[in-house]
């Protein structure tokens, strides 16, 4: 390592005589005052808010199309749905975005999303996860599979936000079934 030069005196009078008529700046930034909570704790509350059942493993990993667009279409669903949806034919009604959220909190917003859609009988929704360092991009896909109330999901059309979204139809009530809109 390089040792720095020392000052000499005629450079410190040169500092000195630069720096003369200023005065000290009084500091006056306010550290954040964390409190210590653990984390699991923080995630059960959050957990209870949301009042979601369904919750996410990172262990699972359902076995998708690695070819083409992400998608995924349940076994019990026409695969036709997966065509629907990449060609645009829902219409989202509610959008989702998860820019800059770290992965548990994207769980329990996916989980709340799908949770808000049934309860408000939306059947279509879209998810933005961006392009980042596509860690959500490639975990998104796998959450949703594992949730029983997605029926299928593909990538979205370049209105509602390409490859770096995507679009989700979510089981509804039987009774309650809502074609597409045209």
């Amino acid at each position: 390592m390089k040792e720095k030069p020392a000052i000499d005196e005629q450079e410190m009078a040169l500092f000195r005589e630069a720096a003369s008529g200023t005065r000290l700046i009084k500091q006056d930034t306010i550290s954040p005052v964390r409190q210590a909570v653990k984390q699991k704790a923080r995630l059960r509350e959050m957990r209870a808010t949301i009042g979601s059942s369904h919750f996410f493993s990172d262990e699972f990993v359902p076995l998708l199309s690695s070819d083409g667009p992400t998608r995924y279409v349940r076994e019990d669903v026409s695969s036709f749905e997966s065509k629907r949806l990449r060609r645009g034919d829902y219409v989202p009604d509610m959008m989702l975005d998860l820019h800059g959220v770290t992965q548990q909190e994207a769980k329990l917003e996916l989980a709340a999303l799908i949770e808000a859609c049934r309860r408000h009988h939306i059947r279509c929704a879209c998810v933005m996860h961006g392009h980042g360092k596509n860690i959500l991009k490639q975990k998104i896909p796998l959450w949703l599979a594992q949730h029983p109330h997605v029926e299928a999901f593909h990538q979205a059309p370049k209105i509602w936000g390409g490859d770096a979204a995507l679009l989700i139809l979510i089981e509804q009530n039987s009774s309650q079934q809502i074609e597409p809109r045209r």
